[in-house]
């Protein structure tokens, strides 16, 4: 599995590409392995400042129906319009084409508590 090493982590299986205050939000090699062929993204929360562990949203696989979970505190700017109408590009590409979220993170000392690549593949 592929694990980039300029990207933080989150142990709900989730990854974190900060560019200053603003950071985009998508799930790991390893989730979209686990959730097998994802058909269906949902996020509502565009505009809204959110704390921490506050699910964003919802990804749907065939298989099963899981909460997407902040991994800082933020604002949700925006959502991939391309996961939103090609949700399996998730399965081809989850760390690039396939990130889900852009927020504005609300302190970026949080961003601390995250895991880099190491303490992610510990947790596997």
């Amino acid at each position: 599995m592929n694990f980039p090493e300029n990207l933080l982590y989150t142990e709900d299986h989730e990854w974190v590409k900060v560019d200053g205050d603003e950071a985009y939000i998508g799930i790991t090699d390893f989730a979209q392995k686990e959730l097998g062929d994802i058909v269906f993204v949902e996020v509502e929360t565009v505009e809204e400042e959110l704390d921490k562990d506050e699910p964003f949203g919802t990804i749907e696989a065939v298989k099963t129906v899981s909460d997407l979970f902040m991994p800082v505190a933020g604002t949700v700017m925006e959502l991939n319009e391309l996961v939103e109408n090609e949700p399996e590009i998730i399965n081809k590409d989850p760390y690039g084409d396939g990130w889900i979220i852009k927020i504005k993170v609300a302190d970026i000392s949080d961003l601390e508590n995250l895991l880099d690549q190491a303490a992610y593949k510990s947790t596997l």
